[in-house]
């Protein structure tokens, strides 16, 4: 914990534009309480009416700014006239107006005379220099101001980079990345006080060589973009993907920024140059995403949405095609080595871009910031770049880029000649290190609470492993088991790993997390095993596999020892059954979850249904009687209801109301193990549940509103034919409202509606159109 005279719990921010508003909406998030403050319009009735219409705009966003609706309760509105007693209460004050200095120096007079003192004083600005900032301020505020940049949109990137002054104040600096750390979800990088700072230096350099690059080897947008995106790691966006979605017309006024102030033998000035097509564009109102198109656009004029994208040397618009460059033949995409010695004009530019952006990055190091870790971060959690410039090289061979760039006679920077015959990254017992320009490996630091599976992997071997799955020891008594399968998708492998975790741990370990380290915790069955044999009428192996996964869900959820699941991303379909059926869930608050299988023209059937309708049924919150609650439960299932977050998950009782959230993805294995801990002493397995439902009156109520909703046109008549299925589950079928049934009378009801499902031709062509499009078929 940090050694700070100040603890953060009311925070004011100023400014509430689109940046402003997204910051206040995730420290509302973490249940802080913050004011959101702007100017008063000229001839305003409503004196913070700025303030009060970014809040509506932030209850309508999509995605949204805001993990729960009601998170919006915990932002309190206002004006730099009326409320600067907000300013005075307040522990953090964060400053997100206009990039022009002297704006943001008369805000901070103003600012400096209503704070308390000790209270911490930041800026959003992701250009000013931070000694800029601070010219002519008092020594006192210059203790207490820093820089914390956060990236658009702030709740769902992870980075804030960190500037601190000459005369800041180490430990608000800790206090501070502290919160943002643990309450705020957010990876921290402290970077020094140069222009752009990491992530932006490096990024718009990118962009701006990306550009440059592909008007020069003659390259369409689409082209550059598949070159320039997947096969480096990069988001499928690319150069020209990325510019339209942050807006065209902002590269300029960056880039002249970053000019203003770097040496004139920065290479930024070897790409000054803004082609004249990007200019004419800008005035065209063609400014990306946010105007009327950009490098891609959508034309609305014959009454279809058809994709186009600009040539780069005409201006003119055609119908976008996929790029058929020979280097993008998966044979060589796939090899980033042969990609950029490949002889076609493909490879040509990839070469072009990467070596510069790589070279580039090196040379900034003892610049930007001594750590090639911390440069590496922030281009991964700035720009998503799946490797960072310098796991790059490494991926490369650092001998062998340093070779290539030798052949073009090009500068080596320093760091790569004190890499030669190295990795620029090593891990010795679970401590992963970085090289240092002396030549020295130094261990990348890792806070407190943070436990990363990559880490354990990279020094132990696992104590299960098959195709799918592995299981690992994360020390104290806790095994993990970790899914691996493409896209994490459930299959006979995963199930056999959970029995054998079962296994080990009754013998040797006290407790079970499921958790991985991929994209998503699990998308859900492997769908394309069940199409595979419907085709050929395997029927009683696609029973066996549904019987296999109830019985090793069951078998779980009455293990002698606590098991605990630990979802971030999507939790979909047997993914969401898996957690259903832990004792406690840790999630991370990015948690999509839901039971989606009737966007493939099925109903839950690994004990999904069971467990949401024993979950509602005992809800002490809920209305008596069973007809309530299982219409909720029909409800979420039959609409394929995803959660937008793991505080929504709530609502729907995907998660239980004493489950956990973890805000930061890198807490979220130690967070998980803690909670598995806590339940070990005096553990006992949950009771099985008795299930009273409404019989054939509800399966008949719920049959009437599904047919409502097909004669209006909002579900189609095998909707109804899936619904009428799920319905029979949840009112028990034929059963006798009197008597209880019981959990294994309840999965058979599940099977029996499956296998109804799954011998059906319409069923069959919304499975096969998911796994070619990954969209649901709505027929």
């Amino acid at each position: 914990m940090s050694n700070s005279d100040i603890t953060i719990k009311q925070v004011c921010v100023i400014g509430a534009g689109v940046m402003g508003s997204g910051i206040a909406a995730q420290i509302a998030n973490a249940g802080i309480a913050v004011s959101l403050l702007d100017i008063i319009p000229e001839g305003a009735s409503n004196r913070n009416i700025i303030a009060e219409n970014a809040i509506q705009t932030l209850l309508k966003a999509r995605p949204a700014p805001l993990m729960h609706k009601r998170y919006a309760k915990n932002i309190k509105v206002g004006n730099l006239e009326d409320n600067l007693d907000e300013i005075a209460q307040a522990d953090w004050i964060i400053e997100v107006v206009t990039e022009r200095i002297e704006i943001k120096l008369e805000l901070y007079k103003k600012i400096d005379a209503a704070r308390k003192k000790g209270s911490i004083v930041s800026s959003n600005t992701s250009t000013l220099p931070l000694f800029e900032l601070t010219k002519g301020m008092p020594k006192t505020f210059c203790e207490d101001f820093l820089i914390t940049h956060f990236f658009n949109p702030p709740r769902y990137m992870r980075l804030i980079e960190v500037i601190q002054g000459p005369q800041t104040r180490h430990n608000i600096t800790s206090t501070l990345e502290e919160f943002c750390d643990i309450k705020l979800g957010k990876s921290i990088v402290e970077c020094n006080d140069t222009p752009g700072f990491i992530a932006n230096r490096i990024g718009i350099y990118w962009l701006q060589t990306g550009l440059q690059e592909a008007i020069r080897f003659g390259l369409t947008v689409e082209e550059a973009d598949a070159i320039g995106g997947r096969p480096m790691g990069i988001p499928k966006t690319g150069v020209f993907g990325l510019m339209d979605l942050v807006g065209i017309d902002l590269m300029p006024h960056v880039l002249k920024s970053m000019l203003e102030y770097l040496p004139a033998d920065d290479a930024y000035h070897q790409q000054e140059e803004i082609p004249e097509l990007i200019n004419t564009m800008i005035a065209d109102g063609y400014t990306g995403r946010k105007g009327k198109g950009g490098f891609y656009r959508l034309n609305k004029s014959t009454g279809k949405k058809i994709k186009e994208s600009i040539d780069l040397i005409t201006g003119d618009y055609a119908i976008s095609d996929k790029a058929k460059l020979a280097s993008l033949n998966p044979a060589i995409s796939k090899d980033l080595q042969k990609l950029l010695c490949f002889d076609d004009k493909g490879g040509h530019f990839a070469w072009a871009v990467l070596s510069k952006v790589l070279c580039y990055s090196a040379s900034l190091v003892g610049q930007v910031s001594d750590s090639i870790y911390a440069i590496d971060q922030a281009m991964k959690l700035g720009y998503n770049w799946k490797y960072g410039p310098f796991e790059l090289v490494d991926k490369l061979g650092v001998d062998w880029f340093v070779k290539k760039l030798e052949q073009d006679d090009l500068d080596i920077p320093p760091i790569l000649t004190a890499a030669k015959g190295r990795n620029l990254f090593t891990s010795t017992d679970q401590q992963k290190q970085y090289l240092c320009l002396s030549g020295e490996y130094k261990d990348i630091p890792q806070a407190a609470g943070i436990l990363l599976l990559s880490h354990i992997k990279s020094s132990q071997k696992p104590l299960f492993k098959n195709a799918s799955a592995s299981l690992w020891d994360i020390s104290d008594g806790v095994i993990c088991l970790e899914f691996h399968s493409k896209m994490n998708a459930l299959d006979p492998a995963i199930f056999s790993a959970i029995d054998s975790a079962i296994n080990i741990v009754e013998k040797d370990y006290k407790a079970l997390v499921l958790y991985n380290e991929g994209s998503n915790y699990s998308v859900g069955a492997n769908i394309g095993l069940i199409l595979f044999a419907a085709n050929i009428a395997a029927w009683q192996q696609i029973e066996q596999q549904i019987q296999l996964g109830q019985q090793t869900f069951k078998r779980m959820k009455y293990a002698p020892f606590p098991v605990v699941g630990a979802p971030f991303g999507m939790a979909l379909g047997g993914g969401c059954e898996s957690l259903l059926h832990c004792d406690a869930i840790q999630a991370h608050a990015e948690t999509y979850m839901g039971l989606v299988e009737a966007g493939v023209g099925l109903i839950p059937a690994w004990g999904g249904i069971k467990e949401m309708t024993s979950r509602w049924l005992s809800n002490p919150n809920w209305a008596k009687g069973p007809m309530p609650a299982i219409s909720k439960v029909f409800e979420t299932i039959s609409t394929a209801t995803v959660s937008t977050s793991a505080a929504e998950a709530k609502d729907y009782l995907f998660l239980k109301p004493d489950d956990g959230i973890s805000m930061n993805r890198d807490r979220l294995l130690f967070d998980a193990k803690e909670k598995a801990l806590s339940l070990i002493k005096g553990y006992s397995p949950p009771e099985g549940p008795e299930f009273n439902l409404a019989g054939e009156t509800a399966r008949s109520a719920f049959n009437l509103a599904v047919d409502s909703f097909v004669q209006s046109g909002k579900a189609t008549s095998y909707d109804a034919v899936i619904a009428d299925q799920l319905a029979m589950v949840i009112s028990g079928d034929h059963a006798d409202t009197q008597q209880a049934l019981t959990e294994d009378e309840m999965l058979g009801l599940e099977i029996k509606g499956f296998m109804n499902l799954i011998k059906k031709n319409k069923t069959l062509a919304r499975v096969e159109h998911m796994l070619e499009t990954g969209k649901p078929l709505r027929n």
